[in-house]
């Protein structure tokens, strides 16, 4: 990659509320898009700036206060000031529906080229909602020059709303940085003994993360002689109904909070757990097959195509299936050992988060019209 490639282009990365992989993942294309030669800039509510820290990464940052759901008068209120931010973008990428509504609008009647990013599914019982969010995303398709989805049923509901370039953008995790204490010493402040299966959740505390499974199958395995224990590290708005629901179960878990030491924590677990109701490609997912710790998840969203066969899959919202899933894998070490190795082994094809960007760059290209060649991702 050559400095000219990008050099002096102002490109605006739009995001969202986001405590989590969104976040994340823009934070993660920053240093790749400065060595390109790209001024860039985030744009987005000042905690996400607080929280990933965007402007030590190498970017600009001005805020743009777009919450997480839809509030009609202050998406408006937030395009208006995207509109003035980017006035000398030349060229917009939002990430997620909410950053890409708000884009889009602050967007009409210009000729910035749009990207959006689609990393996660609408999931609403409502159907007045359901209709409401089905013409935002017409609209946002629409909008958007391009339009890349983190998984490939994203990609199929793209077209499916009316994207006119339509494709699949996987994204990668960052890498982990190395555990900086030892197994033993994790468990000891943690208050497990080292014969004591350790279960490991790591993700907000959010409805779509599926600990209304997660809680009840962990009573299923309480009589166990070994009694294992599940740890979920993670914060957010369900944070008290979960403790409630713990407490009223007697389940064995206990909340650990946001933690900056998920490295030590799979170095100390046996199992990872992801119970999720919807998935793209899981940073959490991708990590514990990296880590080579087994891991066990729900089929949702892009998981399949993401683990094949090197996890224990389940189906969504299954208790039953989730708590035999680990009582299989902590009564066959060998079994999760070998599960352990087969997902290590198929993170090794995973797409960095060098190469997610790396792509990008591409893609910016030929939006910018300064490269003829085909668009390819990773």
């Amino acid at each position: 990659m050559t400095s000219e490639q990008l050099t002096g282009r102002a490109l605006a990365q739009v995001i969202a509320t986001s405590t989590g992989g969104v976040g994340t993942h823009v934070r993660g294309l920053v240093p790749t898009l400065v060595e390109a030669g790209a001024d860039v800039r985030v744009h987005g509510p000042q905690a996400t700036e607080d929280l990933f820290g965007f402007t030590t990464a190498g970017a600009r940052f001005a805020p743009v206060e777009i919450a997480s759901g839809p509030r009609p008068l202050e998406d408006l209120r937030a395009a208006r000031r995207l509109r003035a931010v980017t006035s000398d973008a030349k060229l917009i990428h939002a990430h997620g529906l909410r950053a890409a509504t708000v884009a889009a609008l602050a967007n009409l009647g210009r000729r910035t080229p749009l990207a959006v990013t689609l990393h996660n599914t609408v999931d609403t019982a409502n159907p007045v909602l359901r209709k409401v969010y089905g013409a935002v995303e017409h609209f946002v398709a629409r909008s958007a020059d391009v339009v890349i989805g983190a998984s490939m049923d994203l990609v199929e509901r793209a077209r499916d709303v009316g994207g006119r370039y339509v494709v699949f953008g996987p994204v990668g995790a960052p890498p982990l940085p190395p555990a900086a204490k030892s197994r033993e010493q994790v468990r000891r402040e943690l208050g497990v003994t080292d014969d004591r299966p350790l279960l490991l959740c790591v993700g907000r505390l959010h409805p779509q993360k599926g600990y209304d499974t997660l809680i009840p199958a962990s009573v299923k395995w309480r009589e166990r002689a070994d009694r294992p224990i599940t740890m979920i590290a993670g914060d957010g708005p369900l944070m008290g109904a979960l403790h409630d629901q713990i407490d009223e179960l007697g389940a064995p878990v206990k909340l650990l909070g946001r933690r900056s030491d998920v490295a030590d924590l799979m170095g100390a677990a046996d199992l990872v757990l992801l119970p999720s109701v919807w998935e793209a490609r899981s940073l959490v997912a991708q990590e514990a097959m990296r880590a080579g710790v087994a891991l066990v998840s729900t089929t949702a969203g892009g998981m399949d195509e993401l683990v094949g066969d090197a996890a224990y899959r389940i189906d969504v919202g299954d208790v039953d299936g989730l708590a035999a899933a680990v009582n299989d894998l902590l009564d066959h070490p060998d079994a999760r050992r070998a599960l352990a190795v087969a997902g290590a082994r198929r993170a090794q094809d995973f797409p960095s988060e060098r190469d997610t960007a790396l792509a990008l760059v591409q893609l910016y290209q030929e939006l910018l019209g300064t490269t003829s060649g085909p668009v390819r991702h990773p």
